[in-house]
């Protein structure tokens, strides 16, 4: 791994994590109504509060100041690995997000599971046999799960699954029973994308040379796919593999507030109505984290799968 390279894409990182930091906070800054009025009236159990609380609101979480004055300020608490303190509840954000990331991960690597372990036998049983019954099945499947909504998904599974079967909790979270649901519903769509990947990859790998010269030495066809062709077709694999995690935090908001799973899904939706403005912009700059340093893990292993491929994904 070249050192310059590393240091470059670090540096890129970081911009990358400011931009993301400026965007969320100017948003935040120019979004339409009062967060010290909305949060106040809602400690107030809805009654009006006068403009003096108001005011002394706004002065004791600093929202008087001018943008800059405030970003900068937030900049310099979070290289700290300080958030702030929710609004609402005066709770430290990075508590907050501590209590509920263990969840969110916990659905995220079910769900890469279940895409995985459906997609991937799902794509090769389907470019190993080009035009058949199964082929045709896998193809269907996948374009199924594409289409298909992931809350419209998830509602479907709790009718047939909970209320009819009684197989597994509606809601909540818990022991291994409140993650099935979940991850089926947040899997079903990643699986979907990852089968017709490995079907194209597989596909272009079996038509090459080596394949042809494996298969004329008499090698077992089980060996050709899994040993030989599997491994060059998992480059391209890897990639949207990588790239889905921004679905499974997109994912995760829907899914989790369909089955009432506490997580930074249900935290970040629940702070945006509530005007929580700091917990918003503590759950942004984590995702923004980990989907930058997930991108910086996959050109890692690039290289790994690939010699040839240089890091940073360019061919050496």
């Amino acid at each position: 791994m070249n050192g310059w390279k590393l240091a470059r894409r670090v540096a890129t990182m970081l911009v990358v994590l400011f931009g993301v930091s400026v965007l969320t906070y100017g948003l935040i800054f120019v979004t339409p109504g009062d967060p010290a009025r909305t949060i106040l009236t809602q400690q107030m159990g809805g009654q009006t509060p006068s403009q003096e609380a108001v005011e002394q609101f706004r002065v004791a979480k600093g929202l008087d100041d001018p943008f800059p004055v405030q970003y900068a300020r937030w900049v310099e608490n979070a290289v700290q690995g300080d958030l702030g303190q929710s609004y609402y509840s005066d709770q430290a954000v990075t508590a907050m997000i501590a209590t509920r990331l263990p969840n969110t991960i916990a659905l995220g690597v079910a769900s890469m599971l279940v895409a995985v372990a459906i997609a991937v036998p799902a794509g090769i049983a389907s470019a190993v046999e080009p035009g058949s019954q199964t082929d045709y099945a896998a193809q269907f499947g996948a374009l199924v799960g594409v289409s298909m909504p992931n809350f419209w998904l998830g509602y479907l599974l709790i009718i047939v699954c909970s209320l009819w079967l009684d197989l597994f909790p509606v809601a909540g979270a818990g022991g291994l029973e409140y993650l099935v649901l979940p991850a089926l519903t947040l899997g079903s769509g990643m699986a979907a994308v990852i089968a017709r990947l490995v079907r194209t990859a597989m596909l272009d790998v079996l038509d090459d040379a080596y394949i042809r010269t494996a298969r004329s030495k008499g090698l077992r066809e089980r060996i050709v796919v899994y040993k030989h062709a599997l491994r060059n077709a998992l480059v391209p694999v890897v990639t949207i593999i990588g790239l889905q995690l921004s679905y499974v935090l997109n994912g995760a908001v829907v899914v989790e507030v369909v089955f009432q799973r506490p997580g930074l899904g249900t935290l970040l939706v629940d702070a945006i109505f509530a005007r929580d403005y700091p917990v918003v912009q503590g759950v942004t700059l984590l995702i923004g984290v980990i989907f930058v340093v997930t991108n910086f893990a996959v050109d890692l292993t690039y290289s790994r799968l690939d010699p040839r491929i240089d890091f940073g994904g360019e061919p050496t």
